[in-house]
């Protein structure tokens, strides 16, 4: 067995402009190094007070039970299945991507009778496939994404929650990607159960996934005939450390919702209607450079997501050749396709603290470099910095 102690830590700086993380501001960074207190300090009570409530303003609700789940996204979305179903309950997933399917596999896993309605990857679904589905399958739980990281594509979701309700289901989704990017209406929309994650458009570290339920959700639970089946994500053990009781569940990441606390600040500082158009202003300008290259985005206009870009692989590009020099030689780190689009797509992600003209400007250069020869000399930057001259 070697001795050799390993040398410190010192990881490259990047500009992460992949699906996710995104990149960090310093004082988001500065939280993690905050004094820790414990689990049960006053203060550390304070902050997750705080947390909840804004949590709460960036989802646009008033649930009751809104939180930080301790785990990544994909532990919010096994949070929102394990407790709304029950083994041979009947959930109906839309899959139009990568995190749809994982959706479908987490409820089966849950023992649910799980019914996948389907979309090629980029596109999304009608309201009527919807209500088919619903009037079919009778679901108590409809799931869909709201932002598909592996796609790009936007779902529009208010009309398909007045189906699933008139149905009497209740409507669970994924804003892993949306959540602080673009508007999520948890109760405009009437979203029964929602989760996200703190890595894409908060700009946190990847670590926590917030999570919101509405009443009806919260009834759901309450009458369940079964033991939900995680302990740690048992929302009726995990509430009363979140609520007025403060009865110890779990010891939470205290570090880690430092960071999503100053996330969530600097969130609600900047506006949701201004964050908003800042993500929107920007992917319209790299929209500008990247059609000006003769490239072309995955998903039709009216459904593209403005915090993820999938755009074409051109012809004759070696997709691993190119994101190695995006990522070698000029820093940059965009992600590759996922599931049917591996290999097709590169994803470029445009998500809170990444989503500046600098950077739109620096990867267009960068990726003109990058398909030198195969693509127009300084189109892509020029048609950017146009729109930002003009916008």
């Amino acid at each position: 067995m070697s001795s050799a102690v390993p040398a410190p830590l010192f990881p490259p700086r990047r500009i992460l402009m992949g699906p996710g993380p995104s990149d960090i501001a310093p004082s988001v960074l500065a939280a993690l190094g905050a004094p820790t207190v414990g689990h049960l300090d006053p203060y550390f009570l304070k902050v997750m007070d705080e947390v909840q409530s804004m949590l709460r303003s960036v989802f646009q609700t008033t649930n009751e039970l809104t939180m930080s789940v301790s785990g990544t996204g994909s532990a919010g979305m096994e949070t929102c299945v394990v407790n709304l179903i029950e083994p041979g309950d009947r959930m109906l997933v839309c899959v139009n991507g990568v995190f749809g399917g994982r959706m479908a596999d987490v409820a089966a896993r849950c023992g649910a009778e799980v019914t996948k309605i389907e979309r090629p990857y980029g596109e999304v679904f009608t309201p009527e496939e919807i209500e088919a589905a619903v009037k079919q399958c009778q679901p108590k739980v409809v799931g869909i994404v709201h932002a598909e990281t592996s796609t790009g594509a936007l779902q529009p979701i208010e009309e398909i929650s007045k189906i699933v309700h008139n149905a009497g289901a209740l409507l669970l989704m994924d804003c892993v990607t949306s959540l602080g990017g673009l508007p999520v209406e948890i109760d405009k929309w009437q979203v029964d159960a929602a989760y996200s994650g703190t890595q894409k458009c908060l700009s946190c570290p990847p670590g926590l996934s917030p999570v919101t339920f509405s009443k009806a959700a919260n009834d759901a639970i309450s009458a369940r005939k079964t033991k939900i089946a995680s302990w740690y994500f048992d929302t009726l053990l995990v509430r009363n450390y979140w609520g007025q009781s403060r009865a110890y569940h779990h010891t939470a990441p205290i570090n880690m919702n430092y960071a999503l606390h100053e996330a969530l600040r600097q969130t609600l500082a900047e506006g949701l209607p201004a964050r908003f158009a800042r993500h929107k202003r920007n992917h319209l300008a790299l929209r500008a450079g990247i059609e000006a290259m003769g490239l072309s985005f995955v998903v039709a206009e009216q459904y593209r997501l403005p915090m993820l870009n999938s755009i074409r692989i051109p012809d004759g590009a070696d997709d691993k050749a190119v994101r190695g020099r995006l990522l070698n030689d000029f820093g940059i780190e965009i992600g590759g396709g996922l599931g049917a689009m591996a290999g097709k797509v590169w994803r470029v992600g445009l998500m809170g603290e990444t989503s500046t003209p600098r950077n739109v400007l620096v990867f267009l250069a960068a990726l003109e470099g990058s398909l030198a020869g195969k693509v127009p000399a300084g189109a892509g930057v020029a048609a950017a910095n146009a729109f930002y001259g003009a916008n």
